[in-house]
């Protein structure tokens, strides 16, 4: 059963997609604007689709820390809800996507007004392209998502934390805000089964600007870790590492 759930979801999840994005795509032409009403009505079905369909929630706490007007945003990242579901708690989201994604049918044609397109050919490049992509979406009043792991994560991974992150904090010297989730309960990294239950994203308060690479990278990791950890049942939650033999 909770096979034939999924299935349906999945092509719920797609249909929705296309039909949302064709019909909306007059309006995105005419101002880019509605690419987030497009992104919160896709956003609405897929929450809708999830609650029907699969049986499975999705709650947003820490609104209070939602910042407003351009800012930088770092999540964790187990899902493909990630990336939908933020446009329902912010009011521009700019995601850094992957620049073949720009191919696709319908996602890519939006992806390409106003989001930011990444080569991940050449990690230097790469990194000064989304630097400057967030520093021209910062000032228009977007709110940039990127995921400091890259990619998506099973609930128990280590941690895995890639310092471009760092570099955006540093060069628009604005806050950061952290964002938590556990997610990947409802939705795996990969394959098309989908699972009851109630997920949660929770906004944290900001990271001020001005601390030191170092310092930054461990307060947002520990922000992160600490509480998307906590949003899992304990039976789920990753294993402490013994302590090294002295």
């Amino acid at each position: 059963m909770r096979l034939i759930r999924s299935i349906i979801f999945v092509i719920w999840l797609y249909a929705s997609m296309a039909v949302v994005g064709l019909t909306l795509w007059p309006f995105v032409l005419m101002d880019e604007r509605h690419v987030w009403t497009a992104l919160r009505s896709w956003g609405r079905a897929t929450v809708w689709g999830l609650r029907w369909i699969v049986g499975a929630r999705v709650s947003f706490e820490g609104l209070e820390h939602v910042p407003q007007g351009g800012a930088l945003i770092a999540m964790k990242h187990q899902s493909m809800l990630d990336t939908v579901a933020p446009a329902l708690f912010l009011s521009r989201p700019v995601y850094v996507y992957k620049a073949e994604l720009g191919g696709t049918p319908v996602m890519g044609a939006y992806l390409k007004k106003n989001q930011i397109a990444v080569d991940r050919g050449g990690y230097a490049k790469a990194l000064k392209s989304i630097v400057r992509g967030a520093r021209v979406a910062v000032a228009k009043g977007g709110q940039v998502l990127i995921f400091p792991e890259g990619t998506r994560q099973e609930v128990d991974a280590p941690p895995d934390y890639k310092p471009g992150i760092a570099a955006m904090y540093k060069d628009l010297g604005i806050p950061v805000t952290p964002v938590a989730c556990n997610t990947g309960l409802i939705w795996k990294p990969k394959g098309i089964m989908r699972s009851p239950g109630h997920v949660t994203f929770k906004v944290l308060p900001a990271i001020p600007p001005g601390l030191p690479r170092e310092e930054f990278m461990r307060e947002l990791e520990e922000r992160i870790e600490s509480e998307s950890q906590a949003l899992l049942p304990p039976e789920k939650r990753r294993k402490a590492q013994p302590a090294a033999a002295a």
